[in-house]
């Protein structure tokens, strides 16, 4: 899978958690895609100050990502 490849199958995933997010007050966005292996993400809203964020961004984000891309290994929050 190319780079290129690779970002638009991170966009897709993050699109389909996007909604959950979304219903929570919340949101996320790409912000980067080092070495083809992690992905660097900000949540945004309602996420940014939730208790649960953590959780969220491993079992959801990260989980739904390895499907759109296996090569994923680590999806990282950037506080803003």
């Amino acid at each position: 899978m190319t780079s290129e490849e690779l970002k638009i199958n991170v966009e897709k995933a993050l699109e389909e958690i996007r909604p959950f997010l979304q219903s929570d007050g919340g949101d996320i966005s790409l912000l980067s895609i080092e070495d083809d292996s992690v992905v660097k993400v900000q949540l945004e809203g309602a996420c940014v100050g939730c208790s649960v964020n953590q959780m969220t961004l491993k079992s959801g984000v990260e989980m739904t990502i390895k499907k759109y891309a296996p090569q994923i290994e680590q999806v990282i929050n950037v506080e803003a």
